[in-house]
């Protein structure tokens, strides 16, 4: 175990550029096993990438499943972690906890599965198999490793009555039902059953966001997504009272579906892993509404010039992935909505 100082926040790892960046901005960083006495050092079972991420990485390589693996085994060999250089995002990971150090503040033990939830953009990462058992179609990566969390990162225990898989889905994303609960609820007091609009619902984070919206008693509930057969994952589980099919990059034509089904938005969620998304969002909702912006596609600077050149009065914000109790949130969801439930195993399953 090493004895030289470390920061909880991980400065000590970084390799480059030296003590001038957080881990999650380095360039690189280092991923040696070896701990520090605050840091837990995790056997990596199971990468998921970031949807945004991998749709970066198959679009460039249209497809091709080696190039994708092979991409994946270069940027972690060089940075240290699983940054995408293009997309700036990661992932998280699910593993059993190896060792402890004798300062750290993480409630782990040796043994322990758990699920990372911190970007593996910043956690230091080393893969042993070449990953070999991923044939490089699909975000969930069959991973053997090791992995380091800092003093001040977080990881949640894996439940027991949820397979490993679909607990990993749902803490990837579990940021936002909780975040979306808290804003609709906030605006729930300023306004009267607020309308809801989740565009991507029904995806991992959209779905939840649409039972969290519920749950924090939304009024209308539209549910945006591109084709009919998202569409047809919807019909008939409650989820949403409407269920418009858009393009969420297309700003009039988003705006104008939105209005004839009942817009525009007090509160819009963004989940789609596309860029082009920041002005439909705005136009799509209401003076003094709220837009959250979940996706890693989003384009900060799209978004807050975009408001201001069509004058809308709206607050922006960017969801982080972390809210207080956001796991158990987000898996009481799970547990207790059907529909919910459904979506992400048949995801799990496909």
């Amino acid at each position: 175990m090493r004895t030289t100082p470390s920061s909880p926040v991980g400065l000590h790892r970084v390799l480059e550029p030296a003590g001038a960046a957080l881990p999650q901005i380095a360039a690189r960083i280092d991923p040696t096993p070896e701990i520090w006495p605050d840091e837990v050092r995790i056997a990596v079972e199971t990468l998921n990438l970031d949807a945004a991420s991998y749709r970066q990485l198959h679009d460039k390589h249209s497809g091709d499943g080696a190039a994708i693996r092979a991409e994946v085994l270069e940027i972690v060999a060089a940075r240290g972690k699983m940054q995408n250089p293009v997309t700036g995002s990661g992932g998280m990971l699910i593993g059993t906890v190896e060792e402890v150090g004798p300062l750290a503040t993480l409630d782990v033990a040796p043994g322990d599965r758990v699920a990372t939830l911190v970007s593996l953009s910043l956690t230091p990462l080393t893969i042993t198999d070449g990953l070999a058992r991923w044939d490089g179609t699909g975000e969930r990566i069959p991973a053997e490793g090791t992995a380091i969390l800092f003093a001040r990162t977080i990881a949640a225990k894996l439940p027991d009555d949820l397979e490993p898989e679909l607990a990993l889905m749902v803490m990837d994303v579990c940021g936002a039902p909780a975040l979306v609960a808290r804003v609709v609820a906030e605006q729930s007091a300023r306004t009267a059953q607020p309308t809801v609009v989740v565009l991507g619902g029904a995806g991992k984070s959209g779905s939840l966001s649409l039972a969290a919206a519920r749950d924090a008693g939304a009024g209308r509930i539209i549910a945006v997504v591109p084709v009919e057969r998202e569409a047809q994952m919807l019909r008939g589980t409650g989820l949403a009272d409407e269920i418009v099919i858009a393009d969420a990059r297309s700003p009039l034509g988003l705006s104008e579906a939105v209005a004839a089904a009942g817009g525009p938005a007090d509160v819009t969620v963004v989940c789609v892993d596309v860029p082009g998304c920041e002005q439909p969002a705005i136009l799509s909702t209401a003076d003094r509404g709220t837009i959250i912006f979940f996706s890693m596609a989003t384009q900060f600077a799209a978004a807050a010039l975009g408001a201001e050149g069509v004058a809308a009065d709206v607050t922006m914000l960017v969801g982080n992935g972390y809210a207080a109790g956001h796991a158990d949130y987000a898996l009481s969801l799970l547990r207790s909505n059907a529909a919910v439930r459904e979506l992400f195993q048949a995801r799990l399953h496909h």
